[in-house]
């Protein structure tokens, strides 16, 4: 990126990319925070405490600190990017741009695979709960209600879209205070046998060991997904330049925090236990609160619960998804009908088709969680790798960087990090995810094969 293109706003860099503005500026830094937030999910602890605490030893809290620790660097390469290279199309972007048109276009491909599943993931697990709330309902059913809800949202705009994130993060919160304070009470008032406050719920140097800390961080660097969506954001937002990095480091931040309180009072009502049977650990975290206070509670926590991912998160993914569709789309590499627009400047066509794909997906995955949640793990690790080589490659190659911190340190302990959790994923992860980009191969060549443009546009030339 040269000088004179850093000074630039962010709009007038889009149009020095080739692009005109289509996308609605309309989303302010704040708005980015609180979608990043409800992308992530600030309870989402409590659908995995139960598996987390046997897998770490009690140590819950401690997962999710050395998820923080790690995903920062990822952040932070996300931050620098987004700032140079202000597009919506997040990681086939930054890419595409930073290294090469072909590079760009199998991180767009490896991340499609991460985003596509994700709104399907979201609603298989919505549906299992609304199962367990009124049993002998279909799942499929439940599944696409939620598919509808989401679709209405996504297509009133990005103004429906800000409303409901802030609606959603509020009662998320109001929730998370309600449990803090539950706890207090139970903690301080006897309420459940053996229970204490201590810092060995944190780091208990007798079960610390180097595979648990290896176990602890495949699993909570998986936990974090979805700061990333932010960047899908960038040619809506109204904010300064790089206003997008800020809300994911602040995001990644803000919900590591409220991860760690959650979970460190969650590990303390569980009252030393080494770990919950294998039937009791999907719902750890909710007879925690019942034992706690009353099933009532426990109830209404299960409720938002299903609420805050099988709407509130499912809705940003779709959103998410939305943009990525429609930036590849914008640069030929994906069909030209998923780059319209409706009159609310949405990208219609994406939306719709992210609907029914999810909506299909689900009626072929539904009791099928850890294969769909491998695929999507896989997506997003292999796009974060080539992101954090974009970084280098194109601050400090192209634009001879002295910055050594942010541009190559940064980078390099990220690839680190994500290599280390890629190698040692599922081997139905790794299966999936190279066949996914075997199929990506194979659409690459048929557009050259066939005398279609691979190549995004360049600085200065319409794309």
């Amino acid at each position: 990126m040269s000088q004179q293109h850093s000074e630039l706003s962010a709009q007038q860099q889009l149009e020095a990319y080739g692009y005109k503005q289509e996308l609605k500026r309309s989303v302010s830094t704040t708005d980015l925070l609180v979608y990043g937030l409800v992308f992530m999910v600030p309870i989402a602890p409590w659908a995995i405490f139960g598996t987390v605490y046997n897998a770490s030893s009690g140590m819950v809290p401690l997962v999710y600190i050395v998820g923080l620790v790690a995903m920062i660097f990822t952040a932070l390469a996300y931050a620098q990017m987004a700032k140079s290279i202000p597009l919506a199309g997040s990681v086939f972007s930054y890419v595409g741009r930073g290294i090469h048109p072909t590079a760009g276009f199998f991180a767009g491909w490896a991340i499609l695979l991460d985003y596509l599943l994700v709104p399907t993931l979201l609603y298989v697990f919505a549906a299992e709960s609304m199962v367990g709330i009124f049993p002998g309902t279909p799942r499929w059913l439940w599944a696409l209600v939620f598919v509808a809800i989401n679709t209405v949202i996504n297509l009133l705009g990005v103004s429906s879209l800000k409303v409901a994130n802030r609606v959603f993060l509020l009662i998320e919160l109001v929730f998370v205070a309600i449990f803090v304070v539950i706890a207090i009470v139970a903690l301080t008032g006897g309420t459940v046998p053996g229970a204490s406050f201590s810092t060995d719920q944190v780091w208990d140097p007798s079960k610390v060991s180097a595979p648990l800390i290896a176990s602890a961080l495949s699993i909570a660097v998986l936990s974090f997904l979805g700061f990333d969506g932010i960047s899908t954001l960038s040619e809506e937002s109204t904010g300064r330049r790089g206003g997008a990095g800020t809300a994911m480091i602040l995001a990644l931040v803000i919900v590591a925090f409220l991860f760690v309180l959650q979970t460190w009072l969650a590990s303390a009502l569980a009252a030393g236990r080494d770990a919950f049977p294998e039937g009791e650990a999907g719902n750890a975290f909710f007879t925690i609160v019942e034992q706690a206070s009353s099933s009532g509670w426990a109830t209404a926590f299960f409720a938002v619960n299903v609420l805050a991912v099988g709407i509130a998160n499912a809705m940003a993914a779709q959103a998410a998804t939305s943009r990525l569709l429609f930036s590849m789309s914008r640069d030929r590499q994906l069909p030209a009908f998923l780059h319209r627009l409706n009159g609310r400047l949405v990208p219609q066509n994406a939306i719709i088709v992210v609907s029914v794909l999810s909506a299909i997906l689900v009626l072929f995955f539904v009791g099928q969680i850890d294969t769909i949640s491998s695929l999507v793990n896989f997506g997003a690790l292999f796009g974060f790798m080539l992101l954090h080589v974009s970084v280098f490659v194109h601050h400090v190659v192209k634009g001879r960087s002295r910055n050594w911190l942010l541009h190559l340190v940064v980078p390099l302990i990220g690839f680190l990090i994500i290599g280390y959790v890629l190698l040692n994923a599922a081997v139905e992860a790794k299966v999936g995810g190279i066949i996914w980009l075997v199929v990506g191969a194979a659409v690459f060549l048929y557009y050259r094969s066939t005398g279609r443009s691979t190549e995004v546009g360049s600085e200065g030339d319409p794309a």
